[in-house]
């Protein structure tokens, strides 16, 4: 199924670059200023997308410390029926750390038009380079 994928290696142990997203404050440096976030599995979060239009929110799937944190995705009054999935894992490489983020599930969101979706989220993760804020922030530490 289609998915949304963008990955970079950051020079840097996996605990390092944990601590940017194991806190609500923490995720607000790259992830979104406004984001609110109980971050244990079932928490809810909720926060202004970079289009600073789309509210997203969902609950926490995956809390996994220096692994991943997996959410359900929602763009709220977008006619979504039922929420994708963000996926952000962490894996360690030679040169430190290789993150990835994964958007998927579009073909369940209850649209028809869910293919769109998926080009504007591959629109979106380019113009938005979060992974990038995220770099910067870690080595920047």
């Amino acid at each position: 199924m289609p998915r949304v994928i963008r990955s970079i290696e950051i020079k840097a142990r996996a605990g390092a670059v944990w601590r940017w997203l194991a806190s609500q404050e923490a995720l607000r440096r790259w992830i979104s200023p406004n984001i609110d976030i109980d971050l244990r599995v079932g928490g809810a979060y909720r926060f202004l997308g970079p289009d600073n239009k789309t509210w997203v929110s969902g609950t926490v799937l995956e809390f996994e410390p220096e692994r991943s944190l997996i959410l359900s995705w929602l763009e709220e009054g977008s006619g979504w029926q039922q929420p994708a999935r963000l996926v952000i894992t962490l894996a360690p490489i030679a040169a430190g750390t290789r993150v990835t983020l994964i958007h998927d599930g579009f073909e369940g969101i209850g649209r028809s038009d869910w293919l769109e979706t998926v080009q504007d989220y591959e629109r979106g993760a380019d113009l938005h380079r979060v992974l990038d804020h995220l770099a910067d922030l870690v080595n920047a530490a």
